[in-house]
């Protein structure tokens, strides 16, 4: 199994997406969901007799079924990925991976499948102000650029202490009156900026107002944000957002915390699902077939 953690200090955010949608790609082949490749717009089953012109031998290597590479099919599903790109997504600090990282990551290999399927991507970054925006197209020139553009942008955050809060709700209505074609919309968050719930599901009101089918990402580090599993020891607790610090234990608050950080993402959830807005629980530890699946049953769906 790739440790893509280790792998992407190695090479580029194209080789790392790639690395990671061939490796989805192989499982998919050998699990439960084997009718879904057939579905694929890049391969179908070979069937004998026929032409070995357009064989995968790659894939023969790694899956020992013939599959042959299809290139007719043409299909017009648009996707647009945003990502909040504020502080709190910066966590766990001072560790080579965090939310903004793995939701990047994430971005990446969705952008490579997307491409592979024909399907036509754009991708939003925002924190305190819309940081990148590119609409949905299709080429292999436009994934080579927002996959360029990412790495710049990751590289200039890691080299950047400024705290950058954001406002989800604000953000969302502006990005909704900027795709304007029906599109599956991921969004990738932590909820940490969310200032007041009503207008947050009003920004989620908005994007469904435009007939997109959205699917939301809740990033976060299960054990340390959702547990609170710490070492037995003191911490100087600061607001990666404001700067504000204080210093405790974990025995101290960890019962009221969790009890509470509950609380809260389930109003969040609910929300989202009064709004029939998938939700997916995005444990940054947890790899990323949860998010390429999402797409390959939304797509499925959609055709």
């Amino acid at each position: 199994m790739i440790d893509y953690k280790k792998a992407r200090e190695f090479g580029t955010l194209e080789l790392l997406a790639k690395q990671v949608v061939e490796g989805f790609i192989t499982g998919l082949h050998q699990s439960p969901f084997h009718g879904f490749s057939v579905e694929f717009a890049e391969h179908r089953l070979y069937n004998s007799g026929e032409s070995i012109k357009h064989l995968d031998w790659k894939l023969l290597a790694r899956t020992d079924k013939l599959f042959i590479k299809r290139y007719e099919e043409e299909t017009n599903l648009r996707c647009h990925i945003l990502i909040d790109a504020s502080s709190s997504m910066m966590y766990p600090v001072n560790q080579p991976y965090n939310k903004l990282t793995y939701s990047l990551d994430s971005a990446a290999a969705l952008v490579f499948l997307m491409r592979k399927q024909r399907d036509a991507f754009g991708l939003s970054l925002f924190s305190d102000d819309l940081e990148f925006h590119a609409p949905a197209k299709s080429s292999l020139t436009h994934q080579q650029f927002i996959l360029s553009t990412l790495e710049q942008i990751l590289e200039k955050k890691n080299n950047n202490n400024k705290n950058q809060k954001t406002d989800l709700a604000k953000m969302l209505n502006r990005l909704a009156n900027k795709i304007h074609k029906r599109s599956l919309v991921f969004i990738f968050s932590d909820f940490m900026a969310i200032k007041n719930p009503i207008e947050f599901a009003n920004s989620i009101k908005h994007l469904r107002h435009h007939l997109h089918e959205i699917v939301v990402f809740d990033v976060s580090h299960n054990e340390l944000e959702n547990n609170l599993n710490l070492q037995s020891k003191y911490y100087n607790v600061v607001d990666i957002e404001t700067g504000e610090s204080v210093k405790m234990h974990p025995k101290q608050i960890k019962e009221r915390y969790v009890n509470e950080r509950k609380t809260r993402l389930n109003q969040i959830h609910n929300l989202l699902k009064r709004q029939k807005v998938d939700l997916v629980n995005a444990d940054i530890e947890a790899g990323f077939d949860q998010i390429l699946m999402e797409y390959i049953i939304k797509r499925k769906k959609n055709n």
